[in-house]
């Protein structure tokens, strides 16, 4: 459902999006990145495990929060990629302290 523009300028970032290689755009934000490589949820609800996406791509909704590098509720939309980054889909309620 969502395609990049092409672009032939920007670089090839290598990131990791729940334990599969992707590729990413040098500049684009984790949402993106994850929508583009195809994983349209980046969390699932606490209650009814509901997946949710990023939907305002602005960090006022936190729809789309994900693990970046084991740290947890991250906003996808606002962290931009970099290169060799692990991000991981995050499941259930949030944890305040780890």
């Amino acid at each position: 459902m969502f395609r990049r523009l092409p672009d032939l300028t920007t670089a090839v970032v290598p990131i990791t999006i729940d334990g599969r290689a992707c590729d990413a755009r040098a500049g684009e934000s984790v949402a993106a990145a994850m929508l583009a490589a195809g994983v349209s949820a980046s969390r699932t609800t606490a209650i009814s495990a509901t997946p949710r996406g990023p939907y305002c791509m602005m960090g006022v909704c936190f729809d789309c929060l994900v693990t970046i590098d084991g740290e947890a509720n991250r906003q996808g939309c606002l962290t931009q990629v970099q290169a060799g980054m692990t991000i991981d889909t995050q499941h259930g309620k949030r944890e305040l302290f780890p």
